[in-house]
């Protein structure tokens, strides 16, 4: 028994390694040269196929740059609220998003490279008032995607008493919603919903402009090559744009806020 329990002791640390290594994702422990890139239901711009893979105008993009850069593309689909938590602990490296989340602020270092733009609206029924500032949401019912933080509006609506939301579980369904007459105003990004605008009924929604942003790439702070690895990349991308591979860098300052937007023009 006493051997038995010595032998046991020896192996043990083995042992624990051996554990945590095999309930650790598979995923974890990417090598130097290949960076673990997180992405998610997005679509057009970033989507997993049908097939399983990783697909999209910003994933092609990513990959170019990445590979440009040297490194590889290891891409890890998953939803929102977990990127965010891994890049707030380092389990990935970067996600091709949007620049400007509040819930990101000190956690993520974005790019200097403004990729694209993607266009926040607001949609309406044929009929019904346009949007041209936004205190005309006071009192109506706004339909919002569930998982969806609008760049922290979310949050901000929310605390107001003023408006009432209600959420749909995706894009289609919140065009059904406001069809319904569940809320006034639904508010989507111009390309994930653009793509679905199919049906003959479709033909009755309408949309106003609430923001511009840009898309961009955000680096997890907790990995002690954030920085670089941000120049890196801006460096590869520049070098593309160079070489005629890629569209010129897009100008800072171009962003567009509809009047009475929360901390946007009043």
């Amino acid at each position: 028994m006493r051997r038995f329990l010595n032998l046991f002791l020896r192996l043990a640390p083995a042992w624990i390694i051996a554990v945590s290594v095999l309930a650790s994702p598979a995923w974890a422990g990417a090598g130097p040269d290949k960076l673990r890139i997180a992405y998610t239901q997005f679509p057009p711009i970033e989507y997993q196929s049908e097939r399983g893979e990783p697909a999209g105008p910003f994933i092609e993009l990513t990959r170019k740059v990445v590979e440009e850069a040297g490194y590889e593309a290891e891409f890890i689909f998953l939803p929102v609220s977990r990127i965010y938590l891994y890049l707030k602990n380092g389990t990935i490296d970067l996600w091709p998003g949007l620049a400007g989340i509040p819930g990101l602020q000190g956690e993520a270092l974005e790019s200097w490279i403004n990729a694209f733009p993607v266009q926040l609206n607001a949609w309406y029924l044929e009929g019904s008032d346009a949007l041209t500032h936004f205190r005309q949401l006071k009192g109506k019912t706004v339909i919002v995607i569930s998982g969806y933080t609008y760049g922290g509006l979310i949050s901000w609506l929310e605390s107001k008493e003023y408006v009432t939301l209600t959420k749909a579980p995706d894009s289609r369904a919140a065009l059904e919603m406001l069809k319904l007459k569940r809320g006034d105003y639904a508010l989507d990004y111009v390309q994930p919903l653009e793509e679905i605008l199919t049906h003959p009924t479709d033909s009755r929604i309408r949309s106003s402009e609430l923001r511009s942003r840009y898309a961009a790439w955000l680096y997890s702070l907790a990995i002690p090559r954030a920085a670089s690895l941000r120049d890196e990349l801006d460096d590869a991308y520049l070098r593309l744009v160079a070489r005629g591979e890629l569209p010129p860098v897009r100008e800072p300052g171009s962003d567009y806020i509809i009047p009475g937007f929360p901390d946007g023009p009043r």
